[in-house]
């Protein structure tokens, strides 16, 4: 029997359900479906799914307290948003609920995709069980996607270690675009992209700095880009 990455799309539009539903079955996919917010709640949280797919806008329950629900009971669960087209303030609040990722309608049904099967393979990282140590006053259990901060215990998305994993590596200043290319998977970056990247680097600063706003760990090197001033 063959193994199939298991799918969740809650999603109220009939026509888009219907043919997101199609699309993951013809790329090999496993796939329930809900139409309604708090069922599609129940579902997720009921059972185990390698990748949710939430619409913003449902019945009973939007897709930001979903996202947050998922959240509570689940760091690692990959969640993707579709968002309304060109609206940012969805995209910060899903980011910032703990959304993995976000795609705006009307969107590229090749590039939802490809944004899957990119969180699938991160998701599978052969590192995932390794701690990700940050000088002597951070320790991360990627596993458990928790860890201590100067003794104190922080709760970190997948996607924040993954970011966090990158600087670590390459011991030099990062781009915005080579960190959609590399960690998101992007092929190209827009605006918005870059603005994801943005999102997530003021989460972390609020998590692992002392002081968020100006920043000694997690640096921006004007023109060049993100560099993790730790030793290791």
């Amino acid at each position: 029997m063959t193994n199939k990455a298991k799918l969740l799309i809650v999603e109220d539009e009939v026509s888009i359900l219907r043919g997101l539903t199609d699309l993951f079955v013809f790329h090999g996919f496993q796939v329930e479906s809900e139409q309604d917010g708090k069922k599609g709640l129940n579902t997720a949280l009921s059972q185990k799914f390698d990748c949710i797919i939430l619409d913003v806008m449902l019945p009973s329950m939007d897709g930001f307290s979903i996202c947050n629900a998922i959240r509570q009971s689940s760091k690692e669960q990959p969640i993707i948003m579709l968002t309304a087209k060109s609206s940012e303030e969805d995209i910060i609040n899903g980011l910032t609920l703990g959304a993995d990722d976000y795609i705006a309608k009307p969107f590229s049904v090749q590039e939802l995709v490809l944004r899957v099967k990119t969180i699938l393979r991160r998701t599978g990282w052969n590192d995932a069980t390794e701690a990700l140590n940050l000088g002597n006053n951070i320790c991360i259990d990627r596993a458990n996607c928790s860890g201590t901060v100067n003794g104190e215990i922080k709760d970190f998305t997948r996607r924040e270690i993954d970011i966090l994993s990158y600087l670590q590596r390459h011991k030099r200043p990062v781009t915005r675009t080579e960190l959609l290319a590399e960690v998101w998977g992007y092929a190209k970056s827009s605006v918005l992209d870059t603005r994801t990247v943005d999102i997530h680097i003021a989460k972390l600063r609020k998590k692992i700095e002392k002081n968020s706003k100006k920043p000694q760990m997690l640096v921006t090197f004007r023109g060049e880009g993100y560099k993790l001033m730790v030793s290791s």
